[in-house]
């Protein structure tokens, strides 16, 4: 369903701060299938909601957000910890999953991201005919090939 092999991602990420001077943070993701549908849960805690951008382009999903910090110039900061500023993560998508029907919220700091399974990988029943004895069975198969 979602493939999680990024074996070169944090030298893509450090590399695109250093030549773009962007920061993009990544986020914790969740993901799991719940009956026809994948979902993935993105924590965007503080994320200015006009901010959040959700693109497909072939097999990757990208999640882009910011969080705004509100803060005068006069404003003497003691402690710094949550960070501001750009946030991004990018999942890898099977072929299993309908990328033409895909929704999004964005609820109490988590977008949820609900990808429906592919009609074609949906478990089918594959109805088996009776021949009748073995020897009609060995028989019907000689004949077809």
């Amino acid at each position: 369903m979602l493939m999680r092999f990024e074996p070169f991602r944090d030298l893509d990420r450090v590399t695109e701060e250093m030549l773009s001077g962007s920061r993009a943070r990544p986020v914790p993701v969740d993901a799991y299938r719940r009956g026809d549908e994948f979902k993935v849960e993105v924590d965007l805690p503080g994320a200015d909601p006009g901010s959040i951008e959700l693109t497909v382009e072939n097999d990757v999903l990208s999640v882009r957000a910011t969080r705004t910090a509100f803060r005068e110039e006069t404003d003497q900061v003691q402690v710094a910890e949550r960070g501001h500023g750009q946030f991004g993560r990018q999942l890898f998508l099977g072929e299993s999953l309908d990328r033409d029907h895909i929704t999004a919220v964005y609820h109490d700091g988590v977008l949820t991201v609900t990808i429906p399974v592919a009609q074609q990988a949906k478990p089918r029943k594959i109805e088996v005919t009776h021949v009748g004895s073995v020897a009609q069975a060995v028989e019907a198969a000689s004949v077809t090939v």
